[in-house]
C-alpha cells in the first residue's frame, strides 16, 4: 500500500472481479427469464407444442447479450430443464422431453440465441445496433427455433403437412408479436447491457 492507497494492480482486480459477476448475474438473469416464460403457455386442442413465452426471453436474450452469453444463458436454461427442474411448457423438466414433440424447439432455443446475437452483434457503449440489425437478428432468432422444431416432427409424424400444420403455422402471428416485443425492449436494454458488460 502506497500513502494509503491500494496498489494499481489491486484496484484493477477488483474492477475486473466486479464486471465477471456482473456479466454472469445477466447471463443468469435471462436464463431465469426464459425459465419464467414456462408459467405462461397455452395449450392446443391440435397441436402438441402450445403457445409459450420462452422463445421471446431466447431471442431477447442473445440481442441483448450478443452471442456468447445470449447462448449462454439459453444453454443454462436447457440444462436446468434436463436435470429436472420444472422450468419447460407446462412446468415440467427432464431429459425425456427432448424426446417428445417439443424437443426440437428447445433444441433450437440454442441455435436462437447464439443467431440473434451474431447478427445483432454484442452491445458496445457508445455505439447502438441499426433498428434494421435488430429486426433482422429477431426475424433470423426466431427462425432458428422454427427449424429444428419442425424437422423433429417431421420425424415423429412422417409428414411435412403436419409438422407445419402444428409447429408452424398456428404461431406466425403470435412470434411476428414477440419479434416487434423484442427489438423494441432490445433497443433499450442494449444501452444497460452494454455498460453493465464493459466493465
Amino acid at each position: 500500500m502506497l500513502n494509503g492507497k491500494p496498489p494499481p494492480e489491486t484496484t484493477a482486480a477488483r474492477v475486473s472481479n466486479r464486471g465477471t459477476i456482473t456479466r454472469i448475474s445477466l447471463t443468469a438473469l435471462f436464463a431465469a427469464l426464459i425459465a419464467g416464460g414456462t408459467f405462461i403457455a397455452v395449450p392446443l386442442p391440435f397441436s402438441p407444442v402450445p403457445i409459450v413465452l420462452q422463445n421471446l426471453f431466447v431471442v431477447l436474450a442473445g440481442l441483448v447479450l450478443g452471442p456468447a452469453r445470449g447462448a449462454a444463458a439459453a444453454g443454462l436454461y436447457l440444462l436446468a430443464g434436463a436435470l429436472g427442474l420444472p422450468v419447460f411448457a407446462g412446468a415440467v423438466g427432464g431429459a425425456a422431453h427432448f424426446l417428445g414433440p417439443t424437443g426440437g424447439f428447445l433444441a433450437g432455443y440454442f441455435f436462437a440465441a447464439l443467431a440473434a446475437g451474431l447478427v445483432a452483434g454484442a452491445p458496445k457503449p457508445g455505439k447502438p445496433a441499426p433498428l434494421f440489425r435488430l429486426v433482422l437478428a429477431s426475424v433470423c432468432g426466431f427462425l432458428l427455433v422454427f427449424v429444428p422444431g419442425l424437422l423433429w416432427l417431421y420425424r415423429l409424424t412422417g409428414s411435412w403437412a403436419a409438422a407445419f400444420a402444428a409447429g408452424f403455422f398456428p404461431f406466425i402471428a403470435g412470434d411476428a408479436v414477440k419479434a416487434f416485443i423484442a427489438v423494441t425492449a432490445a433497443s433499450r436494454l442494449r444501452r444497460v447491457a452494454a455498460d453493465k458488460l464493459s466493465g
